[in-house]
This record gives structure tokens, sequence and C-alpha cells, in this order.
């Protein structure tokens, strides 16, 4: 059974991460629902997550630049936890799967260094994050 509202509102009010949440897993989790959601399928936010890519990688001179920016975009918008974000694409001898590595700093009073995702979207759009 999951914690009562309460303790959740009680716990999120907190900076940081949750209690016994690692803050690198707690972002690249978020990262994955982000950048697995297309813009216009959370009604209440529809500038929440991803344009539909999948048509634009393989069609047009320029699609790695502006996923790119599009993803950095999104981040920098929706997961406050990160300041400083820079994407890079990572070349793939496989032409169906595009890898991007995403360079944060943590906002996270006190904390220190880079944090390092590397993405992969692979042929259905499907966006893993580690």
């Amino acid at each position: 059974m999951g914690r009562g509202l309460l303790s959740r509102i009680e716990t999120s009010s907190r900076p940081g991460a949750r209690e016994g949440e690692d803050l690198p897993e707690a972002i690249a989790a978020h990262l994955r629902f982000l950048l697995n959601t297309r813009q216009g399928d959370a009604a209440t936010v529809p500038s929440f997550g991803l344009v539909d890519f999948t048509d634009l990688v393989h069609s047009l001179p320029g699609s790695i630049p502006s996923l790119q920016a599009a993803i950095r975009t999104s981040i920098l918008e929706f997961e406050p936890r990160l300041k400083n974000v820079t994407v890079r694409y990572l070349p793939e001898t496989d032409p169906l799967i595009l890898r991007f590595e995403i360079t944060a700093q943590p906002v996270e009073q006190g904390a220190r260094g880079l944090l390092r995702f590397r993405t992969q979207v692979a042929p259905g759009g499907r966006v893993e994050v580690w």
C-alpha cells in the first residue's frame, strides 16, 4: 500500500530527492516519462513531452539538431532539478537507432558535478534513458 496523501505532500515539499530515493535515478525515471510522452497527450499541459518526431527524423536534413533542441527544451521546461542542460548526438552505425547524451548540473543546493544520461530512440519512437 502506498503512503498517504499528507505524507507524500510533506516529503515532496522538501528540496531534493524524496526520502530514500536516489536523485540521478529519480531524474532518469522522470526523463523516461517526459521523453516518451508526445506533446498534446497531457490535456492539462499540452506542451509537456516531445513533438512527434517519427516522420521528422528520416525525412528532413537537419532533423537531428531539431530533435536535440526539442529534447533540451523539454528538459529545461519540465525537469526543474536540472540546469545547464546539453544534448549531444552520438552517431550510430544502425540508421534506425538514434542516441543522445544528456549532460546537466543538478540544481539541488550543495550538489556538485555533472549528471550524464544516455538515451536511445528505438525505431518505434520509444526513448530509453539510463
